[in-house]
């Protein structure tokens, strides 16, 4: 049995295969290859974005359905309308402003101002609730903790029967930010992806030779950065505007709003180098948005608009909702500095 044993443990192994797995070949395109007219930091973000990598969730995000969608709408308007690139990147803001974001903050306004007319009733059912949670919580010897959950529950449990009643919750004034943010930015990646020829479609590179002519004025280039700074510094300023209007109408409110005032302040001064460092066709679309972004604010401020679409009057409404602005702009940005002066 050991001479088995030791024979079978001394017959020859076949040897083993080792495969050697030749490394990827990384060929410089011959010398009658046409050399890309990519920017160097475009075609590092693009080459170095894999499925598994760091930038795998934008590459992802980049051939994503939506995003192809948006490039589709774009090419649309081009071929439809036959205008130069800046032409219809502006035409394309324009139509979908129009058509999807202004109804939904027209909506927005209308949910917001039937949440505004329940704040009487709502102060008077806090008042007489209170009383009543005082009064059963002495006869009931409830501690200060055990009335105050009591009064909150039940205040709770209230207001949202209010809401229910007036088919107003105030979540469905968030309806425009879940649709706004996503198509800004599915138009934003679409427009890069044509400025760097990253575009997945049979026209992508086509439309990176369009936009390198198709700017207008000083942005010739719409693949290019902006030098001059005009049109992120421009960027700024409108959703600066669009800020302090918002402030202006908020003036007196609470410390967190006051906070959530400074944070976006902050945020559209940052908008400006950021802006500074992308392709001028995603600026321009940018600075178009927020264009007509500010131009929707003071059209839904018209009291004509806001009847039209039946959105109910509140206490806050105004009959001249423009001057009054203008003054609050001359009080705030003028009389008070020359007062400290």
């Amino acid at each position: 049995m050991l001479c088995r044993l030791s024979v079978r443990w001394l017959r020859p192994r076949p040897a083993l295969r080792v495969r050697v797995l030749e490394p990827s070949l990384a060929r410089a395109p011959a010398g009658g290859a046409k050399r890309s007219a990519l920017p160097v930091w475009a075609v590092a973000s693009v080459s170095t974005a894999g499925p598994s990598g760091a930038g795998g969730w934008y590459e992802a995000l980049a051939t994503s359905a939506p995003v192809q969608g948006a490039e589709d709408v774009l090419l649309l308007a081009h071929t439809a309308s036959g205008l130069p690139w800046w032409g219809s990147i502006l035409l394309t803001t324009v139509a979908l402003r129009g058509a999807v974001t202004l109804p939904l903050a027209a909506y927005q306004h209308y949910i917001l101002a039937k949440v505004e007319n329940l704040q009487p009733e709502i102060k008077n059912i806090a008042r007489h609730l209170n009383q009543e949670v005082a009064v059963r919580a002495h006869q009931l010897g409830w501690s200060k903790r055990v009335a105050r959950l009591t009064y909150l529950k039940t205040m709770r449990r209230l207001v949202s029967e209010l809401y229910v009643r007036d088919n107003c919750h105030p979540f469905k004034a968030t309806v425009l930010v879940w649709i706004q943010l996503p198509m800004w930015i599915f138009m934003s990646i679409a427009l890069r992806n044509f400025s760097t020829g990253a575009a997945h479609s049979e026209a992508g590179f086509s439309v990176q030779e369009q936009l390198t002519t198709g700017g207008v004025l000083w942005f010739h280039d719409l693949t290019a950065l902006d030098s001059t700074w005009i049109l992120p510094v421009s960027v700024g300023v409108i959703n600066l505007l669009i800020v302090e209007i918002f402030a202006l109408q908020k003036l007196g409110k609470a410390r967190f709003q006051k906070y959530v005032t400074y944070f976006v302040r902050a945020l559209s001064v940052l908008m400006i180098p950021i802006a500074a460092t992308v392709p001028s066709s995603i600026v321009l679309y940018w600075l178009c948005s927020s264009f007509m972004g500010l131009s929707q604010n003071l059209l839904l401020r018209s009291p004509r608009f806001r009847q039209l679409c039946r959105i109910p009057l509140t206490k806050l409404d105004s009959d001249t909702p423009y001057k009054d602005l203008l003054a609050a702009f001359h009080f705030k940005f003028i009389s008070r500095k020359s007062r400290t002066f």
